[in-house]
């Protein structure tokens, strides 16, 4: 039955390749590719993992390669700080995080190496469609495969010698069942970049990547944290609040993440 359901969402997921920009300190560690919806290459140090007690994340930028893709730096901010912010959450879980400009025992960067981005006029239409659809039947209709956006980044944990540490090479594309469509260029990216964050996460604390049926109740931190509330650490402030229960309905009706999420309001350097 896993096998099936993977193979349905597959037939109905954008397809994306492992980005190499350059970024990373070394390739050498990386493992072979692994993943079936997602794809990815990933290596971490589990002796080291376990001694570690502080970490700071150096804001998310994207390549000139993912740049060129999304036109406007609003919108690549919300993707970065998305990203950045899904793993400062999940990463509190295990350590402290500290503010960018501190020493910490990891250092973590990543890089958006690719995107695709979404089709606003495909995901209109699969709103409506959606929406419609809610009002006779139970449950929504798939999104059509049309239009669907994908997202791809590298990162890397390094030590304060500069040794790598942890380090992952990830892509993953919106499928027709599980991502929700909004109208917005970076609508998909937004949704994955908080997908890697959590994956990048559980390689660093639990030293593997994440497998489609790990399941476990969320900490109490994580849920604070997902219904907008203040974070942890004051460090993952720097990359703005959840938008709560107002994203959540945004997102159920497909409206663009900047309507309720304001950190694309702080742009980044592309």
């Amino acid at each position: 039955m896993v096998s099936l359901a993977l193979a349905i969402l597959a037939s109905g997921c954008a397809s994306l390749d492992l980005v190499q920009s350059g970024s990373l300190s070394s390739y050498d560690n990386l493992g072979q590719q692994k993943g079936s919806l997602g794809k990815s290459r990933s290596f971490a140090d589990p002796a080291v993992m376990a001694t570690v007690k502080t970490v700071r994340i150096i804001p998310t930028r994207f390549s000139d390669r993912a740049s060129g893709r999304i036109a406007q730096p609003q919108d690549r901010a919300l993707v970065t700080h998305a990203l950045d912010r899904a793993l400062c959450i999940a990463l509190s879980d295990r350590y402290q995080i500290v503010a960018s400009d501190q020493p910490a025992d990891l250092t973590i960067r990543n890089v958006i190496s690719d995107v695709v981005p979404t089709g606003k006029a495909a995901a209109g239409v699969a709103t409506a469609v959606s929406l419609g659809s809610s009002v006779v039947l139970p449950v929504s209709v798939p999104r059509l495969p049309v239009g669907l956006g994908g997202l791809a980044v590298e990162g890397e944990a390094v030590d304060a010698t500069g040794t790598q540490r942890a380090a992952i090479l990830w892509a993953k594309g919106a499928n027709s069942i599980t991502s929700k469509p909004r109208v917005s260029e970076v609508g998909d990216a937004y949704q994955l970049a908080s997908a890697f964050g959590s994956d990048f996460s559980q390689l660093m604390i639990k030293g593997k990547m994440p497998t489609a049926l790990d399941i476990a109740l969320p900490s109490g931190q994580r849920i604070n944290s997902h219904f907008g509330g203040k974070p942890k650490y004051a460090a993952c402030d720097t990359f703005g609040r959840e938008p709560g229960i107002p994203g959540m309905v945004a997102g159920m009706v497909g409206a663009p993440p900047e309507w309720t999420d304001k950190a694309g309001q702080k742009t980044m350097a592309p």
